[in-house]
């Protein structure tokens, strides 16, 4: 039987070509051993179309002797300066057990998209300010789909700048290259969002999971589809937590006996966005009881948006994301405490490194007890306009 030929790579460099499996998740690299003169074949030990792409880079550099000293970082004597893709090879082979990991890899993936598209000999020496300007404006070009919804939105500044920013840190980390153009400021191209959700805003987010419309079956389907949802909710509200900071609740975090929470997971680094310690509402308390795996079932990205289309959250980009409970919180504290308090609310969003040594003493009116106190009673405010908000029973919905 004659072998089936090969349809056209996902991307190619030199002899090195990339292709999608139809048996496998993993992507392949194929290329041809002059040595052995027969095809060759190995496992890109990726199904991510951008890494993969930085590994067939990673062979084609090795395999045409593109080497530098381990212990300096100059290139070897007839060699060239290293290339751009090799570096941001590097740089990801770093910082794989790095905090943040998944967005280095995110943003690092439009530069090597952009150097598919014009050239991927690009070298470090040749990333002059005018090139990351006409990668910005290629960048800009490109929209951004908003999950499975078929929405398309404007990409925008601060993303880019992001991008542009491991850019530079990729090339600082290799020995003997520094980046020669400086990123925009994110204070220069971030648009602070303004919206802020009322109470009933608030309430109306827990209705939508707790009583949607439709028959009794429809209604237990739904109800069922948005646990993660609801999980989330009772969450974001009790603690203020980030997005990202929820998404990594466990198991080992929360010492009930001090009713507090320890908002960064055993083992992970603390980064620039500090994760504190901040006491728990006393409503929100038995959930956390009964934490024995990621206390997220799944990440509600797409329930959050139906939600916000459902009940009639802003649509424009950023105002009304997962992010919108922790604004809306910390505003309607701030209101509550005052300003001379307002420091406990900066420790609650881990903004301000608390100094409190003991943990039993966090839930004092004196320490972070304020901000805990008008918490509570925001969720005893959402608890009579939604029964049941944050009642146990309702913690899941998987019965027929």
């Amino acid at each position: 039987m004659p072998a089936t030929r090969r349809g056209k790579p996902l991307y190619q460099r030199g002899d090195f070509r990339l292709y999608r499996r139809a048996d496998r998740a993993n992507l392949e690299i194929v290329w041809y051993d002059h040595e052995r003169k027969r095809e060759r074949s190995i496992s890109a030990s990726t199904s991510d179309d951008a890494d993969a792409r930085l590994e067939v880079d990673r062979r084609y550099n090795e395999a045409n002797g593109h080497r530098y000293c381990p212990t300096c970082g100059r290139p070897f004597d007839g060699e060239t300066a290293p290339l751009l893709t090799r570096v941001i090879a590097d740089y990801l082979l770093g910082s794989e057990h790095k905090a943040g990991f998944k967005s280095t890899r995110s943003r690092l993936g439009h530069v090597v998209d952009y150097l598919t598209e014009t050239d991927p000999g690009t070298t470090c020496p040749q990333v002059t300010p005018g090139w990351v300007d006409a990668f910005r404006i290629w960048l800009a070009n490109r929209p951004v789909q908003v999950g499975k919804t078929g929405e398309v939105r404007k990409r925008s500044l601060s993303h880019i700048e992001g991008c542009v920013l491991q850019l530079a840190a990729a090339i600082n980390s290799t020995p003997g290259q520094t980046a020669q153009f400086k990123p925009i400021q994110a204070k220069e191209v971030a648009v602070s969002p303004q919206y802020r959700a009322d109470v009933a805003t608030l309430a109306a987010m827990f209705r939508y999971c707790l009583a949607p419309e439709g028959s009794a079956k429809e209604k237990v389907q739904r109800m069922r589809e948005r646990t993660s949802l609801l999980a989330y909710l009772r969450a974001a509200v009790a603690t203020w937590a980030r997005p990202e900071e929820i998404l990594d609740l466990g198991p080992g975090q929360w010492t009930a006996a001090a009713q507090v929470l320890n908002l960064n997971p055993p083992g992970r680094r603390q980064t620039k966005k500090f994760r504190g310690i901040i006491p728990i509402p006393a409503q929100f308390a038995p959930f956390l009881d009964e934490i024995d795996g990621p206390y997220l079932p799944t990440w509600p990205r797409s329930s959050w948006e139906k939600m916000r289309v459902a009940i009639g959250l802003p649509i424009e980009r950023g105002q009304a994301g997962t992010k919108l409970i922790r604004r809306s919180m910390a505003t309607f504290v701030r209101k509550r405490i005052g300003e001379a308090n307002w420091r406990q609310g900066e420790m609650m969003l881990g903004h301000v490194k608390a100094s409190i040594s003991d943990i039993y003493a966090i839930p004092d009116p004196a320490n972070l007890g304020l901000a805990l106190g008008a918490t509570s009673a925001i969720i005893d405010e959402i608890c009579a306009l939604v029964p049941g908000a944050y009642t146990p029973q309702h913690r899941s919905f998987t019965a027929a």
